[in-house]
C-alpha cells in the first residue's frame, strides 16, 4: 500500500463546507455560477457522485465524490475540498 503513488497525495481538506468551491476553481464572477452550485447541491442531496455541467455538458464530481476518495488527484476539479 505504501506504494501506491497516490498515498502521497494526501492532504488535509480545506476549511469551507463542502458546498462551496475554492474561488481559483470557479469564482463567483462565472456566467453559471448560481446554476453550477444549484446543480451541484442537488447532486450531493440525491447522494449522486456527480451532475452535467450546465454550459458543457460534461460530467463533474462532487465535493462530497472528492472526499469520499480521500485524497487530491490533482487536477484542478472544480470541486476539489482539500485546495485551500
Amino acid at each position: 500500500m505504501d506504494d501506491d503513488p497516490t498515498y502521497s497525495h494526501r492532504v488535509s481538506m480545506a476549511d469551507r463546507p463542502l458546498t462551496q468551491p475554492h474561488p481559483s476553481r470557479l469564482p463567483e464572477s462565472h456566467p453559471a455560477y448560481d446554476e453550477i452550485l444549484a446543480a451541484h447541491e442537488a447532486a450531493m442531496a440525491a447522494g449522486e457522485a456527480g451532475y452535467l455541467d450546465p454550459m458543457t455538458g460534461y460530467y463533474v464530481m462532487t465535493a462530497e465524490t472528492h472526499a469520499r476518495r480521500g485524497f487530491c488527484c490533482e487536477n484542478a476539479c472544480r470541486h476539489c475540498p482539500y485546495v485551500s
